[in-house]
């Protein structure tokens, strides 16, 4: 995608409504990213199954009981199909489907019901806690490339990947997911955590919105892949202001996308991005973003597991009261 700038809405309560992406689009949003739809609403709605569990066997009740009835999401999937098609004949920006799941099975067909519905490409949202202690690492790694190989196969639209950074090797784990096809790198999932209510001693489900905190994580490992692997690479969570979008621009994101600074100020506020970033370019007098894309990788280390080791040593040694 040839896009006017890197900034573009992730997966949000906004592209729920054909209004909230055509605001998204009005405020100058270079592609929007649908929300998602998740992999246990697409096995209820076709097979009457939520991970393996009939939704009306009374022995799966409890563990069922977690997960939302199907009347609170938001679209059943065959609504949500025909939500794409909507938002791509009302819009002229890329629309990007979001599709939200964790085992490579016959959910994934329905990558291809999108791309019929015309989403201009597809991000899979690969999120899943693994609390099977027998589980391998290289078997969770295995099963994510391959539902990146089976999409691959079945759509010709771009296929971005958004991960979690939680793998013992990441830089090899992107490089499988190179090797298995994909177009893009989403960096990174939110690691949404539930709290625990101590008056009620039950767990109840939290989320926050990002705040520029959580920015480092994600620079430094757009930083260590600019250049080394083949996809694409996006950043999203913790981009709260212009500089932010600079940094992820100098640690070499091709876009950036944005969710909790536009719930939180409202799509207007893509326009102080714009604004930011191009000020920050007219300043160094650069003419281009590629010209500061990546400028401040790892690209060109010599030994890029040196540097990061010595930064971390620095910034224990620079700590003070």
């Amino acid at each position: 995608m040839k896009l006017p700038h890197p900034f573009i809405g992730g997966a949000s309560p906004f592209g729920r409504h054909l209004d909230g992406v055509k605001r998204l689009e009005d405020a100058g949003c270079a592609a929007v990213v649908l929300h998602s739809i998740f992999e246990e609403q697409i096995t209820e709605g076709k097979l009457g199954h939520v991970r393996h569990m009939a939704a009306d066997d009374e022995q799966f009740h409890e563990a069922l009981s977690h997960f939302p009835a199907s009347r609170d999401y938001p679209m059943a999937p065959d609504d949500y199909a025909a939500h794409v098609s909507k938002v791509k004949g009302a819009v002229g920006i890329p629309v990007i489907a979001s599709m939200n799941g964790s085992s490579a099975e016959s959910w994934l067909r329905f990558a291809r019901v999108l791309e019929q519905a015309g989403a201009d490409a597809l991000e899979l949202n690969l999120y899943e806690v693994v609390t099977d202690l027998s589980a391998p690492g290289v078997a969770v790694e295995r099963q994510l490339t391959g539902i990146v190989s089976d999409v691959k196969r079945l759509v010709k639209i771009p296929v971005a990947v958004k991960l979690s950074p939680f793998f013992t090797a990441f830089g090899n784990m992107a490089h499988q997911l190179d090797q298995a096809g994909a177009d893009a790198l989403v960096l990174f999932n939110r690691f949404y955590q539930p709290d625990i209510d101590i008056k009620t001693t039950t767990v109840v489900p939290r989320a926050d919105l990002s705040t520029s905190a959580e920015l480092l994580l994600r620079l430094r490992w757009i930083a260590i892949l600019y250049g080394r692997v083949r996809p694409s690479l996006a950043l999203t969570g913790g981009v709260e202001t212009p500089a932010d979008g600079v940094k992820a621009v100098l640690a070499g994101a091709d876009v950036v996308q944005m969710v909790s600074a536009l719930l939180r100020h409202g799509p207007a506020y893509l326009t102080t991005m714009r604004r930011g970033l191009e000020q920050w370019l007219e300043w160094n007098k650069v003419s281009s973003l590629g010209e500061v894309r990546g400028r401040l990788s790892l690209q060109t280390t010599g030994d890029p597991s040196a540097f990061e080791r010595a930064h971390y040593i620095r910034s224990l040694h620079t700590w003070s009261r």
